[in-house]
């Protein structure tokens, strides 16, 4: 079947195009021990951009995108956010986008394979028409469907619940992380059974926790942080003006302190880190996407000891000294999954959030016309907003 889509490839000079796709039905599993299925065929709803999507045109400049394509492919059809609709149920759902022969998303092992929607060996919204395994279609709440149209604004909240369950799984690995990091501490410093110690450990790791970078990632961990622990102290570092919207609602979110990084050196950074929080960081979250989260974190000590940090960043190099990493005992982490458990959770929170006040929104036709050049002035460059996204289907929302 031949839609309408915007699709990567490796080319230098047009590394996104939209136009004619070809799409086909491909039996996918959504785990290990589950048969495989044929796709349901949907209709996008609305869409939103992801970093990970520029990551991707940058990687079919390079030619570097043969990894990514579906088998049989010289192109990825992208998109992994948003909500489609389902004529043969006459339903709106969710895509869960990662799938595959693991038993867990998250842990998938060398035996295993998986793929996700749009980023990763499987083709995904952005087209007119896509084939979705049926088991990967999650349900929307009830009441936000009105004379068969979608409210608008819950709509473009729904464009978050992928990166938002990231975020809920990245909390639970701190969480258990950290806990095990430190409970035997706990034990001796408290006085105290296992149990017991191990809920102080865990409360502790975000004691004193510094976010650096100021994306949705940062803001969504942030969150969810001092929502599951209102004592922790968060810090955001980022460039941002410290009056700009972007900052404003991060730290309205998560009830946190803002510093901003326009300092001459990384030491000066670090240093002014760790007097507004008042000692060394107890957790270090890098989402900035650049080399210096690590430096600033290791070398320039920001990092406590027994402290944990969490690698959310793609692209940039962690490097450390191993004896002061030894003899501080640091914990490293790095896992970008989820699981459905995880995406269910991001859609009932999302849906009674305030997150679509930070959603813009770009007319297809607009996008359609010069897909590279939305991407580069519009959606991605230093005045966009927090997120984007487009209206693929009209005719389903209630504008």
């Amino acid at each position: 079947m031949t839609v309408k889509g915007t699709y990567f490839q490796n080319d230098a000079e047009k590394p996104l195009v939209y136009g004619d796709v070809e799409i086909s039905n491909v039996k996918r599993q959504r785990l290990r021990g589950e048969e495989l299925k044929e796709g349901v065929l949907c209709e996008p709803v609305i869409i939103g951009f992801c970093g990970t999507d520029n990551e991707l045109m940058r990687m079919g400049s390079e030619g570097l995108m043969t990894p990514k394509f579906p088998e049989g492919q010289n192109r990825l059809i992208n998109g992994h956010e948003g909500i489609v609709w389902v004529p043969s149920e006459n339903r709106f759902a969710i895509v869960l986008i990662r799938g595959g022969d693991s038993y867990d998303p998250t842990r998938y092992t060398e035996d295993e394979t998986y793929f996700e929607y749009g980023c990763d060996k499987a083709d995904g919204l952005f087209a007119d028409k896509q084939y979705f395994n049926p088991d990967m279609l999650l349900p929307i709440p009830d009441g936000y469907v009105h004379d068969g149209k979608l409210d608008l604004e819950f709509a473009k909240r729904m464009v978050f619940p992928d990166p938002f369950a990231c975020m809920l799984f990245q909390l639970e690995r701190m969480e258990d992380l950290g806990s095990a990091h430190n409970f035997r501490v706990a034990m001796k410093k408290y006085k105290c059974e296992e149990a017991k110690a191990r809920e102080i450990a865990k409360e502790e790791t975000f004691a004193r926790t510094v976010i650096f970078g100021l994306g949705t990632t940062g803001m969504f961990i942030g969150d969810l942080i001092k929502k599951a622990h209102p004592e922790a102290k968060i810090l955001f570092v980022a460039r941002s003006d410290v009056d700009s919207p972007k900052v404003s609602f991060a730290l309205k979110q998560a009830n946190a302190e803002y510093l901003q990084n326009n300092f001459a050196t990384e030491e000066e950074c670090a240093k002014a880190i760790i007097e507004k929080m008042g000692g060394r960081a107890t957790l270090f979250i890098g989402v900035s996407g650049n080399a210096v989260e690590s430096r600033i974190a290791f070398e320039h000590k920001v990092l406590g000891c027994n402290g944990v940090y969490n690698s959310f960043s793609l692209g940039p190099k962690i490097t450390f000294d191993t004896m002061p990493f030894g003899f501080e005992n640091h914990l490293i982490l790095g896992s970008i999954n989820f699981r459905q458990d995880h995406m269910e959770k991001a859609i009932e929170m999302l849906a009674q959030s305030n997150y679509n006040e930070i959603v813009a929104l770009i007319d297809r036709d607009e996008f359609a016309k010069d897909p590279i050049d939305a991407y580069k002035n519009k959606i991605y460059n230093k005045q966009a907003p927090m997120k984007t996204a487009v209206i693929w289907n009209k005719k389903y929302i209630n504008c």
